[in-house]
């Protein structure tokens, strides 16, 4: 069980990368819903983007916590 904090770090990084993809996939929806005159719609899609930025953050934050706590047990 010592590497824990790594397999932990790595479902978490798959999960972000995920995100990352549906993300990229829903902008790409939105800027379609704006271009067909959808703005409203457009700038809710927007608001969701931030959020997934903002969670983003925090499990890239997560991982480097585990990533340095597993090191820190290794050495």
């Amino acid at each position: 069980m010592d590497n824990l904090n790594e397999v932990t770090a790595d479902a978490l990084e798959l999960l972000m990368l995920n995100q990352n993809a549906l993300g990229a996939a829903i902008e790409e929806l939105s800027l379609w819903v704006r271009d067909k005159g959808g703005i409203e719609t457009y700038r809710n899609v927007l608001g969701a983007l931030e959020t997934l930025d903002t969670s983003n953050e925090g499990i890239a934050s997560t991982i480097q916590l585990l990533r340095k706590q597993y090191q820190e047990t290794t050495e």
